[in-house]
């Protein structure tokens, strides 16, 4: 007989967060734990606008790089007065490695790229790692280091003063022309390889290109024309050295620092299992996380053999990639087997809490550039039922519900993150359409979080991707509870930690009723109401597919993974898990959008040796649905597939727009 078990790898991932809470509580103050709400009014919308151009026309430097090296540096925003990870302010991002943010407790001090020890290769000339360094723009515009750290003018005066200086030691002119300044644009991050320095060019031009708007976290609201034939000639093609085994874009800098596949106990083998994927199972889903530990903590654990493991670790500094285990083979990342075996699980150095400190715009990029990479070797759509958090997983059984993760969190920006994927978030239906995808705008939707540095306790005001759910179209009424989440019935809450009763930006959601400023969606089994004003709305309309039970059920069971039916398992597997539904239904007359459908599979256990572990494929058909903030699973016999009426759609939308 066949023993039924529950799947082992949630232990491991609870062992991942052991580890990683400790380093937490020690890790960088950043402006969510700051309320300066009750502070003066902001300065005039326009102040920063203005002290890009009188820098740009002070130092000789095009206003577009200027303007170009802040967005990459900060998207413009200043933080004022409070260091990133590595000890930059401003928008400039002016690094201070001997002020006060410069070494703080739990602040990983190695920003080598690769694995502790190494060093990045083919340094160019010049190149000293403290090109944007903040003492040295101070010497150069003759002002104390300390107000370049929370004077905006300062700090992009500072900024100004570095690019003309670096032009000059070049031997070059102080040129109109912005493509005469690809090389100081290159040196300015102070990167110790030629692949990020060219890398981190190449996107400030194509931001110039581009052009780019966007409201700051002060309030100043920054435009950046689009400069479409603006093209500097292209560097000689140097490919990175790295190992075989990385697999990743060619102009990123990437390492490997290998996860150990060794016996942990009698026929157990961690911290992951050898595969051979794509060929004997299928790739559908790529898993964004966040460590919340520094990254030199998380290179310790991915090498210990019975913790959780990923295929990929990102840098905060400078979003250098190291991966860890090859595609083929299946990490212990999710909390879910069934996802781990189809996915590609990627670390983000960083704390939910802490955006501003930690999810910089150079990590961004390097993670859109390698899920980009990895989306279109493996065939995996660029939408958000198959790129999503760990916050996104569905849970394989009712029990596991509350131990599931919740990073990247509510302050992870998804619109921008797709929006440099190349698959903007868009309306793609008109307002009265059947779905909507909930899109805020993230810089003005600031929802009330508590738990920032204290339960209970309100963080302070910090845009964000998460829009609340209530149970009826009013700002007083109760939110939506989550009875997977909270078995005993407890209420939701705004802590930063609970998913109970929210919906993120990209996720897209049938409509159950709409009523003035309000749309409710179905969500878990019942109408969830969030607030949709005309005028700054939180979703926009959607085309799609939506699955509805068959006509004869009053309800259908809900799944979180998709399983082989029992006769599809080979008698020598002599551990089947068990297919247990979920604590919640789909009921008749409801909806739920769907953009996959999937057979039933499962990987078996690791055995050992070098042969990878078998994959169970099974016959049953299942749709993939967005249940509510995690996704979840139907058989496709239990539905009906209906198409969303698309109310008088938007028209195609242009490629490359403005960023944002």
């Amino acid at each position: 007989m066949k023993k039924r078990v529950a799947p082992r790898i949630s232990s491991a991932v609870r062992g991942h967060r052991r580890i990683i809470c400790v380093t937490a509580s020690a890790a960088l103050l950043v402006p969510l734990l700051i309320d300066r709400s009750g502070e003066a009014g902001p300065p005039a919308d326009q102040r920063l606008q203005d002290d890009y151009t009188a820098a740009a026309n002070e130092y000789r430097v095009p206003r577009s790089i200027l303007m170009g090296v802040s967005y990459l540096q900060s998207r413009w925003d200043s933080h004022p007065g409070i260091p990133s990870v590595v000890g930059g302010y401003g928008p400039m991002h002016l690094v201070d490695a001997h002020g006060s943010g410069a070494r703080q407790p739990g602040r990983p001090h190695a920003v080598t790229a690769g694995p502790p020890g190494s060093r990045p290769q083919n340094s160019p000339a010049g190149t000293t790692g403290q090109s944007a360094d903040l003492r040295r723009a101070a010497g150069l515009i003759g002002l104390p280091a300390a107000q370049l750290r929370t004077d905006d003018d300062a700090n992009v005066r500072g900024g100004a003063a570095l690019l003309a200086a670096a032009q000059r030691q070049l031997g070059k002119p102080l040129s109109p022309n912005p493509v005469d300044w690809w090389e100081a644009v290159a040196r300015f991050p102070g990167t110790t390889d030629r692949a990020s320095a060219v890398v981190y060019a190449d996107d400030v031009f194509d931001v110039i290109r581009r052009g780019a708007h966007r409201t700051t976290d002060g309030g100043q609201r920054v435009s950046l024309p689009a400069s479409p034939r603006v093209r500097p000639p292209a560097p000689l093609a140097q490919a990175p050295r790295r190992p075989t085994e990385v697999d990743c874009p060619a102009e990123l800098s990437c390492s490997w620092l290998k996860a150990p596949y060794v016996e942990i106990d009698d026929d157990e083998y961690g911290n992951h299992q050898l595969a051979d994927r794509p060929r004997d199972q299928r790739i559908d889903y790529i898993v964004i996380h966040d460590t919340e530990a520094p990254l030199t903590s998380m290179l310790q654990t991915i090498q210990d053999p019975e913790e959780s493991s990923w295929h990929y670790s990102i840098r905060s500094s400078d979003g250098h990639v190291t991966q860890h285990i090859r595609i083929k083979d299946a990490a212990w990342h999710s909390g879910s087997q069934f996802v781990n075996a189809r996915s590609i699980g990627i670390e983000h150095e960083g704390f939910l809490r802490q955006p501003d400190a930690w999810y910089t715009e150079q990590m961004y990029r390097s993670s859109a550039r390698l899920v980009k990479y990895l989306a279109k070797k493996y065939g995996v759509p660029l939408d958000r039922q198959h790129v999503f958090g760990h916050d996104n997983v569905p849970a394989p059984t009712e029990d596991t519900i509350p131990d599931m993760h919740d990073d990247p969190g509510p302050f992870w920006d998804w619109r921008h993150y797709f929006d440099l994927l190349g698959a903007p978030l868009r309306a793609t239906a008109g307002p009265n359409s059947d779905i909507v995808m909930i899109l805020p705008d993230y810089a003005h939707h600031k929802p009330l979080f508590t738990g920032c540095t204290k339960g209970g306790v309100q963080c302070a005001p910090h845009g964000s991707s998460a829009v609340r759910l209530r149970t009826e179209p009013d700002d007083d009424a109760p939110l939506i509870q989550d009875p997977g989440r909270r078995p005993d019935g407890d209420d939701s809450t705004a802590d930063v930690d609970d998913l109970g009763s929210r919906v993120s930006a990209g996720q897209s959601f049938a409509v159950a009723e709409r009523s003035g400023d309000w749309t409710a969606i179905w969500y878990q089994g019942r109408k969830a109401w969030f607030k949709n004003p005309e005028k700054h709305p939180t979703a926009v309309g959607a085309r799609g597919r939506m699955v509805t039970p068959k006509d004869g059920l009053r309800e259908v069971e809900v799944f979180g993974r998709a399983l082989p039916e029992e006769d599809a398992y080979p008698e020598e597997v002599d551990e089947q898990p068990e297919s247990s539904p979920l604590p919640y239904t789909l009921r008749a007359g409801q909806r739920y959008v769907t953009q996959s459908r999937v057979l039933g599979s499962y990987l078996e256990k690791a055995s050992g040796g070098d042969s990878p572990s078998p994959v169970v494929q099974g016959q049953e058909a299942y749709y993939e649905i967005q249940l509510g903030h995690r996704l979840a699973y139907v058989r496709a016999s239990d539905v009906d597939v209906v198409t969303a009426s698309a109310a008088a759609g938007p028209p195609g939308h242009a490629a490359r727009p403005p960023l944002r």
